[in-house]
């Protein structure tokens, strides 16, 4: 019987260790998805495909959220069903572990109220951008007066360039000089 923990991240730029520490247990086996999204069905990432070839009746599989598994409410349910179905114990944090009958039906509800919410999310995320698409071609400006779309500049790029080349400044100098990050010093000052 074995104690596996699962960890998923969307992105390449996010990191698995928040939900390694919330888990903060001793496992014996670790599996891991970074950078795939939890639109991807469980069964097609390749962390949980090989989680699923390794897991053995008894096990049990931690996970630092319901999320993890996936974003659609049916791929969820249908994961936590074949983990049962293989006789694998499922241990969501905050909820415990999750059986038969009763765990079944809150997973079933918890997924569907979490489908709803992401739909909601992207619905007002949408009508957002929809209303600063029109506001900026109507005025030049963005409902929330801004002179354009994304996510504003940290800084003046040509001028971080040329301080930096002026001054001979490494680039945490630069970084420090302008209150950015080192990834943004390099791709202002890349060429």
């Amino acid at each position: 019987m074995s104690h596996i923990a699962y960890y998923r991240v969307s992105t390449g730029g996010q990191s698995i260790e928040a939900q390694r520490q919330a888990l903060g247990g001793d496992f014996d086996r670790e599996f891991i998805d970074e950078g795939v999204s939890g639109a991807t069905l469980a069964a097609d990432r390749s962390g949980f495909a090989r989680l699923l070839h390794y897991v053995r009746e008894g096990d049990t599989l931690f996970v630092a959220a319901l999320d993890r598994l996936g974003r659609d409410a049916l791929d969820v349910q249908a994961t936590v069903r074949k983990l049962l179905d293989m006789g694998v114990t499922l241990d969501v944090k905050g909820l415990g572990a999750i059986g038969r009958g009763v765990g079944e039906l809150i997973v079933a509800v918890l997924a569907q109220i979490a489908d709803m919410e992401r739909a909601r999310i992207k619905e007002r995320c949408d009508a957002g951008r929809d209303a600063a698409r029109a506001s900026l071609a109507a005025t030049g400006r963005t409902h929330r007066n801004k002179a354009g779309l994304g996510r504003p500049k940290a800084a003046d790029a040509a001028e971080v360039a040329a301080w930096r080349k002026a001054n001979a400044a490494s680039i945490t100098q630069t970084m420090e000089q302008f209150g950015i990050s080192r990834a943004t010093v390099a791709r202002y000052c890349a060429g």
